[in-house]
């Protein structure tokens, strides 16, 4: 067995290599230091060419700057936690409907038309109804930085540096960032993740959580991503770019826009929320300014309500504010549950995750915002989640069935990589988005359904996984 490391002064890379020989078996394991990280076994025809294949491991992980080291001496290194600096409001009381109380500080929030997810620093998201009543939990191994969704999958990024797949009934391990990424924000569009980071760069990973390409920026401490067909949207300390979707080639750079904090997109503007208590929204086309949203203190958070008719803002005093699309604030409201730190609107209803760990539901409709503005808002449901609640933690296990309804999935060996196809009938001969740590050689897999991506050229797996036997 030999041991590597490789770890930077600065936040640069920490992160681990161990190669294994055992007989004609060569197994690799890699991650950042201090976690189990990830393990590949690879077989080959006899013990020499075991030997030979991880002596060409180790020589070009040494070339790149690994040296041995001793396991456990390295500790894992901290990730970044937002600052959290939160006041309380001095505006009138938002009319604030019901509020959760997820436990700790919360970044991840997504909103459709059947429920509202919620992520903690603590690593516990919960699914909640519009009308407040807990009716999930899941339990991830790290802080949850936020919760985006592609179709209808729905996938979190936590601090441990991956992306964990939320749709089916156990979280799976959808995409693993490299190990030397300090994850700040995700989005994600047809199958492909970008990453904005501590040190100001962008990293787009493909749908099978391969490398496509990445680009440093003017600024860091890059809290923006937004993601839609043709390009990728990065925010940071020195401003705004845009950059095209398949090459990384850039398009265009505002630095009106700096010290970005939050980023939110319609179809033809995104709108970045900074530290200099503004809301920009910019042009998609090439990057002009087209509004400015004036609010009393830094931008933790901004959304929009469809079409961008009304923008919001959440401000690190605890406030939330609406503008109408030309930049004319219509309210200023205190929360009464900490900043928000993100948040959504959907049907009259802006729902906000806080510094304190809430998950709060706004009645933003027009009657109620005249009430709340005359001193009249209702008394907010505190809404608990069941001692009973089953907590569901990630799992590379699979049931094993005979047989049953379904899409069967191969993995195939291509290479050093294992792929997974379609053996069912009727379906193009393109690669399936699989949880790789589920994945077995040979292995034969029934899964509930897989669509195709926008894109084309490859499949989606959605629903329960169990292989076949």
């Amino acid at each position: 067995m030999t041991y590597l490391e490789l770890s930077e002064d600065g936040g640069g890379s920490h992160k681990f290599y161990e190669v294994t020989v055992a007989g004609t078996e060569v197994t690799i394991t890699y991650g950042r230091i201090g976690e189990a990280g990830q393990t590949k076994v690879t077989a080959f025809p006899t013990e020499a060419k075991a030997q030979a294949a991880a002596a060409k491991k180790i020589s070009e992980k040494s070339r790149k700057g690994y040296a041995a080291a001793v396991r456990g001496v390295r500790q894992r290194r901290a990730v970044t936690r937002r600052t959290i600096a939160s006041t309380r409001s001095t505006a009138q009381q938002a009319p604030v409907l019901w509020r959760f109380d997820s436990g700790a500080a919360a970044f991840g929030i997504f909103v459709d038309g059947e429920r509202c997810w919620v992520g903690n620093q603590n690593g516990d998201v919960y699914t909640v109804t519009h009308t407040g009543t807990v009716t999930g939990r899941f339990k991830l191994p790290d802080g949850v930085k936020c919760i985006v969704a592609d179709d209808f999958w729905i996938y979190a990024g936590c601090d441990d540096g991956r992306v964990y797949d939320l749709s089916g009934k156990v979280p799976r391990s959808a995409y693993e960032i490299a190990a030397d990424v300090d994850i700040y924000w995700l989005d994600i569009h047809d199958g492909v993740l970008g990453v904005s980071d501590r040190a100001g760069c962008i990293t787009t990973i493909d749908y099978e959580d391969e490398f496509q390409w990445a680009r440093g920026s003017s600024g860091d401490s890059a809290w923006m991503v937004r993601c839609d067909e043709d390009a990728v949207y990065h925010g940071h300390s020195g401003g705004v770019a845009r950059y095209d979707t398949a090459d990384g080639a850039p398009v265009w750079e505002n630095r009106q826009a700096r010290d970005v904090l939050f980023g939110w997109q319609e179809a033809h503007s995104v709108y970045a929320g900074t530290a200099r208590g503004t809301v920009h929204r910019l042009a998609k086309s090439d990057g002009r300014v087209e509004a400015v949203y004036q609010c009393d203190a830094a931008v933790y958070s901004c959304a929009t309500s469809p079409g961008g008719r009304h923008v919001f803002a959440g401000d690190s005093h605890s406030s939330v504010y609406c503008f109408d699309a030309s930049g004319e604030r219509l309210w200023k409201l205190g929360t009464g549950c900490g900043s928000a730190f993100s948040m959504q609107y959907l049907d009259d209803r802006l729902y906000i995750v806080t510094t304190d760990g809430s998950l709060a539901c706004i009645d933003a409709s027009e009657a109620a915002i005249a009430a709340a503005r005359a001193g009249d808002v209702p008394q907010p449901m505190d809404v608990k989640a069941a001692a009973s609640l089953e907590i569901v933690e990630p799992s590379a296990q699979v049931e094993t069935v005979s047989s049953g309804d379904g899409v069967i999935v191969e993995c195939v060996q291509e290479g050093e990589r294992l792929r997974v196809r379609v053996i069912t009938p009727g379906y193009e001969s393109w690669n399936v988005q699989f949880p790789k740590a589920v994945r077995q050689p040979g292995a034969r897999y029934l899964v509930d359904g897989i669509r195709s991506a926008g894109r084309g050229g490859f499949y989606r797996a959605y629903g329960e996984i169990r292989r076949l036997v």
